[in-house]
């Protein structure tokens, strides 16, 4: 039988003890960051050379050069055309329903004539302009993340950025043709089979032969995060993301296989993921923990699915759906279902999650995959400050400032005013040379 927390709200502890269980330290491994800091160094310092070097250390896959290590565009075509019908057909729907989602978040540019007294001939306004160059790490290996790479890629694309370099790296050579096939689809424009803060650091810097890049995006292992942290100003970066997170709003009406399945699709991540219930029905909570000891068995992943759920799961009962909500905006998790037979009308409650699943059929797993929202997400509670990512964090916005010159001698006496205010005189004799001309 596995050992998931029960909490009540009722208990006198409740709010510590949720407190607790929330608490993840995103600590920094004192090697890691060393190990990290000492590759982006090197990187900056020799380029190539120990990209090469550090890819023949950590993936054990050794190359004359660079240039090697670049998969050409026909073999990404070829395995986009050599995957099975099922796997294909699968691909190309997941593609069409994130570019088709990702195609309403695009921003255009606006300004306006400022109507204002003695303003005539002053337009304000705002450019919109795609980044140049972006770089996507995609984890490799025998991990295959073809879902990864079309997530990243296709708002990228959407939003209109020039070029897509992805790194992903293939340890002794092992590749997922799905991933290049993804990448082939998502329209990415060069992949080198290299990964790690030493691929981080190529993109973030360049190098002879990888072009330094904008923005990085993708997930990646403790070096990646801890590169991908320590690069953010040289370049920008999605987030720096947490382990992965589902919570569970039911009513108790939902077939408890199905929610325990749902609790089981985030905690086989990896055993720091988090699997949360709530729920007013106390009989319900003990049925879904009995599926949980019925279906366990039979994953394939079960061992880590039990550790996740052992360390940071939880089954919680609440008075009344109202206060799951509360709790829920209290979590502001990554993934929250709301497995409630009206769920709708308990939609305009929530405030703070990554993405919203409404309705017992619209499950987690979906949202990963097909749906058509994005699936990175913010996680650790910073869904109360963060978005996921979308097509907005592929462009910038430009302020646009036309001045006329009546405008000119009406704003800069204000500006110059609260220049000396501030002790910056050449401010203010800036704005006071056109009240003069």
């Amino acid at each position: 039988m596995i050992a998931i927390r029960r909490l009540s709200t009722r208990d006198a502890d409740f709010a510590a003890r949720l407190d607790e269980l929330l608490a993840f330290e995103a600590a920094q491994d004192e090697s890691v960051e060393r190990t990290v800091a000492a590759i982006l160094a090197d990187l900056r310092a020799r380029g190539d050379a120990a990209l090469l070097e550090h890819t023949r250390r950590f993936d054990g896959l050794a190359a004359g050069s660079v240039a090697a290590l670049e998969i050409p565009g026909e073999r990404l075509a070829q395995a986009l055309a050599g995957l099975p019908p099922k796997q294909r057909e699968a691909l190309e729907l997941a593609a069409q329903r994130i570019r088709a989602y990702h195609e309403r978040q695009t921003q255009q540019g606006w300004s306006y004539e400022d109507g204002g007294e003695g303003m005539a001939g002053t337009r304000l306004g705002q450019k919109v302009t795609p980044l140049d160059r972006v770089g996507l790490y995609v984890p490799g290996g025998k991990a295959s993340y073809p879902s990864s790479v079309l997530m990243n890629a296709i708002p990228a694309r959407v939003a209109g950025v020039r070029e897509l370099v992805m790194v992903v790296p293939t340890p002794g050579g092992e590749h997922n043709p799905l991933v290049f096939a993804a990448a082939a689809l998502a329209g990415v424009d060069r992949v080198f089979t290299v990964g790690g803060a030493q691929a981080v650091g190529a993109l973030a810097y360049g190098t002879e032969t990888v072009p330094r890049v904008d923005k990085i995006v993708g997930p990646g292992n403790a070096y990646v995060a801890a590169a991908k942290r320590r690069v953010f100003g040289v370049v920008g970066i999605d987030m720096l993301a947490g382990p992965s997170e589902i919570l569970v709003v039911c009513d108790g009406r939902t077939n408890p296989e199905w929610v325990a399945m749902d609790l089981f699709s985030q905690a086989e991540h990896d055993e720091l993921a988090q699997s949360m219930l709530v729920c007013p029905d106390a009989a319900y909570l003990d049925a879904v923990a009995a599926a949980i000891d019925r279906l366990l068995p039979a994953m394939p992943r079960a061992q880590v699915i039990r550790t996740a759920l052992e360390a940071r799961g939880a089954l919680i009962l609440v008075r009344d759906l109202d206060e799951a909500c509360r709790i829920a905006n209290r979590i502001a998790p990554e993934h929250l279902e709301l497995s409630l037979a009206d769920a709708e009308q308990w939609v305009e409650r929530i405030d703070n999650a990554g993405a919203i699943f409404i309705g017992p059929y619209s499950s987690e797993a979906l949202g990963d995959y097909c749906a058509g929202p994005n699936h990175v997400l913010p996680t650790s509670g910073s869904a109360r400050f963060s978005s996921p990512l979308g097509v907005y964090d592929f462009q910038k916005r430009t302020s646009l400032i036309r001045v006329s010159p009546d405008a000119a001698r009406r704003l800069g006496r204000v500006a110059a005013t609260l220049a000396y205010g501030e002790g910056l005189p050449a401010h203010a004799r800036s704005a006071e040379y056109r009240l003069e001309s």
